[in-house]
């Protein structure tokens, strides 16, 4: 079988996955998961213990959660090294460092941000003070990647890699918190519309608002969540 990426919306870091695997050419499914809803409930902690996405159900029908994870499993077949640089290369070194702290500090420092727009009940001075700091480590993380990026087209190389596509899923957080104008980060900026740009990452992003676009082929179809937990749900690590 093809291996199912497992995504959530609305706005999912994993959005860039759907692009890798575009990028990559590797047939594959996808499983849609609304964050707010399905992914809360407890079946889906046969899926992901943790309760988050992305997670990856690999052909052999095992669960691989955490983006790092999931990067490096679609890095490991990528023989013809179309989204990474062979393992003992400085591309393949400097691709890692960039995904590395894009998946820590840069994802992380939206936290705050989130707890505030989804706390329940609501807490006014709490999510004030969330946002405040929310908003400092953002921009705090914005700069230290623009300082480390580089003048070439993407983050590594020629062509987009998995750091490229681990950074568009989460990049577009910016605007949705209202933080700063993405302009204040040349090179992040330029980046970012060079990526929004890119076929992949246009049929990745309609395939998240539920549109059925045309891609490179590679695409599949969708398995239903309660499909993908009934087959291959398990206490997953």
């Amino acid at each position: 079988m093809e291996p199912i990426l497992v995504y959530g919306h609305p706005a999912g870091s994993s959005m860039g996955l759907i692009a890798a695997f575009e990028w990559l050419g590797l047939p594959y499914r996808l499983c849609r998961v609304d964050m707010l809803g399905e992914m809360r409930e407890p079946g889906y902690a046969q899926i992901n213990a943790r309760h988050e996405t992305p997670a990856l159900i690999t052909p052999a029908g095992r669960p691989i959660t955490e983006t790092m994870a999931i990067a490096a499993w679609l890095a490991a077949r990528d023989t013809d090294h179309r989204i990474s640089y062979s393992p003992e290369s400085a591309e393949a070194d400097r691709m890692w460092q960039l995904l590395g702290f894009i998946n820590t500090g840069f994802t992380g420092a939206f936290s705050p941000l989130w707890a505030a727009l989804e706390m329940e009940p609501p807490n006014p001075v709490l999510q004030e003070n969330l946002r405040i700091w929310g908003r400092e480590g953002v921009m705090e993380r914005h700069d230290k990647l623009e300082a480390i990026t580089g003048n070439g087209p993407y983050l590594v190389g020629e062509s987009p890699s998995l750091a490229d596509a681990v950074l568009i899923g989460v990049a577009r957080w910016l605007d949705f918190h209202e933080v700063a104008d993405a302009q204040r980060w040349p090179k992040l900026a330029a980046l970012r519309r060079r990526l929004e740009t890119d076929p992949a990452v246009i049929f990745a992003l309609a395939i998240e608002n539920g549109e059925t676009p045309v891609g490179s082929g590679s695409f599949k179809g969708h398995v239903a969540l309660a499909d993908v937990i009934k087959r291959y749900g398990r206490a997953a690590a």
